[in-house]
């Protein structure tokens, strides 16, 4: 079932990375001797495809199908679709109440409170009120009502939202707050499934969920899985960067399919938390950095903070690169972030 956890699709293409270089696998049958899989499955909203290498398509099934099983009870557990998710019986406590939550929603629930700290709220899983009133937006093609709106920031605020690490508890400060994860749970989706693949004695794999891309070990006789980054606005196969990585991640957000247009105006689906409005400057964002969970978040604050301050938050953080591509009825721009370089293996075309 799609519980549609997606904020935009970006076209992204994935090739095999490029060197000499040739290790050994963990299951103990030589590289060389490994053999590539790749599934899919549907799933928060997205393709969830996975590419691995394996000794044999029985061994790829079962750690294809077991990652796959672990991405279908985090949707069900963090979905805002599905009234009966964890997180939903959550948001339907009385305001004021501690309630305890599994061990995972509480995780993913933490690394979004300190993104938004980070962030200085750019990043917000409270946004949930005004996330719906855009929903509505798009599908009816009006503005939100002036006084909708205002009553949905009411209950708008990471810092209306209290965690206890000690007692695992999620307090929801104020009425009709609503959490969505939907910057976030795919790529620590992500990131439990290359854990899970691991745990089935698979080290060299991809997970990618639309714009959201985790990797572990590269293929065999390779340097790291090569990634493209589609161009904003361009056409699928067009090319902004290629970028090699190995045990890392990266996620692109950006509004490519996902908004509308009202009174002359584009709006984003990505709403800025602290005004309650679509976005609508052009912006696309990369982010590149260890874990999913945390490229996944990080673009979304970036787009919300736009470049300069994106630009700012990204460079404070070490082992994270950023690209930023942007337009308006003029112009076209790029911009990296210091780290970038480290990742670069061609610019479109090469």
């Amino acid at each position: 079932m799609f519980s549609r956890f997606q904020r935009w699709v970006v076209p992204v293409t994935l090739v095999l990375g490029c060197g000499p270089m040739l290790t050994g696998c963990r299951s103990g049958v030589p590289a060389q001797l490994l053999q590539r899989f790749e599934f899919q499955q549907p799933h928060m909203g997205t393709l969830f495809t996975i590419t691995l290498y394996a000794p044999d398509e029985s061994a790829a099934r079962a750690a294809s199908g077991a990652a796959f099983e672990k991405v279908a009870a985090l949707d069900r557990m963090m979905t805002d679709y599905d009234p009966e998710s964890e997180l939903m019986q959550l948001c339907r406590k009385p305001s004021g109440q501690a309630v305890r939550v599994s061990d995972e929603l509480f995780d993913v629930l933490q690394k979004s409170q300190r993104v938004a700290e980070l962030s200085d709220g750019a990043f917000d899983v409270t946004v949930g009120p005004v996330v719906r009133l855009w929903r509505r937006a798009r599908r009816t093609e009006m503005l939100p009502a002036p006084e909708a709106l205002a009553h949905a920031r009411a209950a708008v605020g990471w810092r209306k939202l209290k965690l206890d690490a000690r007692s695992r508890t999620v307090t929801l400060t104020v009425p009709d707050m609503q959490l969505d994860l939907g910057g976030i749970a795919k790529g620590f989706a992500a990131d439990k499934s290359l854990e899970v693949l691991k745990q089935h004695g698979i080290s060299r794999a991809l997970v990618a969920a639309s714009g959201d891309i985790a990797v572990s070990e590269p293929p065999p006789g390779q340097r790291g899985w090569r990634v493209g980054i589609g161009k904003l606005g361009g056409e699928k196969e067009e090319l902004a960067r290629n970028i090699l990585l190995n045990n890392a991640a990266v996620s692109t957000s950006g509004d490519a399919e996902q908004f509308v247009e009202l009174a002359g105006k584009r709006y984003s689906h990505i709403v800025d938390p602290r005004t309650g409005v679509g976005l609508t400057e052009r912006l696309q964002v990369s982010v590149i950095a260890r874990r999913a969970v945390d490229t996944d978040s990080l673009a979304t604050a970036v787009s919300v903070l736009g470049t300069e301050r994106g630009l700012k938050l990204i460079e404070a953080r070490p082992e994270v690169a950023a690209l930023i591509l942007r337009a308006d009825e003029m112009h076209r721009s790029a911009v990296e972030s210091s780290r970038l370089k480290k990742f670069n293996v061609g610019r479109a075309g090469q």
